[in-house]
């Protein structure tokens, strides 16, 4: 029994990053494919300032961040810039939604951003586990 739990804890674990980290991922890529609806002028629109530098900043982040999430490399030190970042990104744009559409429709359109977030804890909290380069 301790070892079936430790197999699903290591397959959780491994699948956990390996989604949170795939999101992150292909969303630093797409600020730079798609700059002005995802990158410098969403950025802008949303009132974050200096656009120019933040978004490319961020998009930086997100791919590196997110492939050594993926990969299991440094997992607690990376974990920490993601979750500043979807904290941002849930403050920027969720939080505004309460006030003008409703609970409902802000927890409708957090939906994702909550799941990275409390999936970023959880890696925190557990650990890379065993499919990880840190535990290597």
């Amino acid at each position: 029994m301790a070892k079936s739990s430790s197999s699903r804890s290591t397959w959780g674990l491994f699948l956990l990053r390996l989604v949170i980290g795939w999101v992150f991922l292909s969303e630093g890529i797409l600020k730079f494919l798609d700059p002005h609806s995802l990158g410098v002028g969403r950025f802008a629109k949303i009132g974050i300032p200096y656009p120019h530098i933040s978004a490319p900043f961020v998009g930086a982040v997100e791919i590196l961040c997110g492939a050594a999430l993926i990969l299991g490399i440094r997992t607690s030190l990376v974990a920490v810039p993601l979750l500043i970042d979807i904290s941002v990104a849930i403050v920027t744009t969720k939080w505004p939604m309460l006030k003008h559409q409703g609970f409902w429709s802000a927890m409708h359109e957090s939906r994702v951003d909550l799941c990275m977030f409390f999936g970023l804890v959880a890696i925190l909290l557990l650990g890379p586990g065993s499919f990880s380069v840190d535990s290597r």
